[in-house]
């Protein structure tokens, strides 16, 4: 979990023009976290910001924010702003020759804290409402339910004003316009990409021709899926592995060298006929005040049966009841007095250090998957030292039987979340 600020860095980006001469910033970096697709590291991230002098940088990964907290991180430790985004899948538009597999796509940034929680509110539904076949995606209606604070850009080749453009469909194009205009207002942006792709230029008249007549700024930008040229082949590869395809075959998906990391003088050079496509980039980035911190987990409360007990006491009652039964298996020598003390100690440490409800959620989804068929590991690492766990049979490993140290998973000379590994 993390808290939410509104002060991205030291430097106040608000005077990011006038403090740092800057021309054009990245806004659609895919990382890692943009699964089997992206391949540029937070690491990589921050090196590439550091390289170019860049006060900010912009992360899109498709369709999730894993990334969010770690890039953020990342980033504001070497004085960087991070710009939290996604490339969202955008359902429901009836495009010529478009599979269910292949959805197009805008992207969404974080204005400020609302706009955070409402994308997080948005790529949420994004995953729990789809059918498990289609990717992740959502309809344009959803995205009007919870606009506020976020800014939005069209796209670019994978968004739907330029798919309905390539299939010479302007009419469509420009009613798609028309309702992100609706949601967005003044915080819609038309995308423009240049690849070097065979009809990048009647694309981009059509889009050029919608800015200006419907007064909307335009702005440059490359989605980067990896750092440099020398890394496009590598990259290919793991697009193949994303698709179940060859190298070798023509028809698949297909990158090119220009979806690197370009270095902000490739760009105003590649954007030099539209200057305000480039000045625009950083227009965003000012525009955009917030960034995810870190802060304490926050657990849910766990409330069993008619929630008369607390957590502490739920806990002490199940473990008491579980190792009876786990005792029931074992043979009669058994020193049952050695097991209720270790397991009444392990309770003390357990609840003076705050994690009762922790133990009990483990406990509560691993005895479901367990009855729902669902494989869970018998215990690994830490956690099998705990007697409380083999009660509740979050592990199924006596650890008096093989000598297991409960310290070695919880010590309150320590104090660390615990973190059981159940595969």
């Amino acid at each position: 979990m993390m808290p939410m600020t509104e002060n991205p860095t030291s430097e106040n980006m608000s005077d990011l023009k006038e403090e740092v001469p800057v021309k054009f910033i990245h806004l659609r970096a895919h990382s890692a976290y943009s699964l089997l697709e992206g391949a540029l590291k937070p690491e990589a991230l921050a090196n590439a910001a550091l390289r170019f002098e860049a006060p900010a940088i912009g992360v899109t990964d498709r369709n999730n924010l894993f990334g969010a907290l770690e890039i953020s991180e990342k980033l504001s430790g070497i004085g960087v702003q991070p710009l939290i985004g996604v490339t969202l899948s955008i359902r429901s538009l009836d495009l010529p020759g478009r599979d269910r597999h292949d959805l197009p796509s805008i992207a969404l940034y974080a204005q400020n804290e609302t706009g955070y929680l409402n994308l997080l509110s948005i790529v949420s539904r994004a995953h729990l409402e789809g059918d498990g076949i289609e990717p992740p995606g959502v309809t344009l209606e959803d995205i009007s339910k919870a606009g506020e604070g976020i800014i939005c850009l069209t796209g670019g080749r994978e968004g739907p004003i330029d798919r309905f453009l390539g299939s010479q469909n302007k009419a469509e194009a420009e009613k798609t316009l028309h309702r992100l205009r609706d949601i967005f207002g003044d915080n819609l942006y038309i995308e423009l990409q240049r690849y070097g792709l065979q009809d990048d230029e009647e694309i981009e008249t059509g889009l050029i021709d919608f800015a200006y007549s419907h007064d909307i700024p335009l702005v440059a930008t490359n989605q980067s899926f990896f750092e440099s040229e020398d890394d496009f082949e590598a990259h290919d590869a793991l697009i193949c592995i994303a698709e179940g395809t060859y190298v070798r075959e023509a028809e698949r998906r297909q990158l090119t060298p220009n979806h690197r990391l370009k270095t902000p003088q490739e760009m105003v050079s590649l954007f030099a006929d539209l200057p305000e496509a480039i000045e625009n980039t950083v227009e965003i980035a000012r525009r955009c005040a917030f960034r995810p911190q870190k802060h304490a987990p926050i657990l849910p409360d766990f409330v069993a049966g008619d929630g008369g007990q607390g957590e502490a006491d739920e806990l002490a009652s199940q473990a008491r009841a579980g190792l009876e039964k786990r005792l029931a298996d074992t043979p009669p020598a058994t020193d049952r007095e050695t097991y209720f003390k270790r397991l009444d100690y392990e309770l003390e440490v357990i609840n003076g250090m705050g994690f009762p409800g922790y133990f009990l959620i483990v406990a509560d989804f691993i005895q479901w998957s367990k009855q729902n068929g669902i494989s869970v590991g018998p215990g690994r690492g830490s956690g099998a030292g705990s007697v409380v766990a083999w009660a509740l049979t979050i592990t199924d490993l006596d650890p008096l039987r093989f000598g297991l140290l409960f310290e070695r998973f919880l010590n309150p000379e320590r104090v660390s979340m615990p973190d059981f590994d159940i595969d």
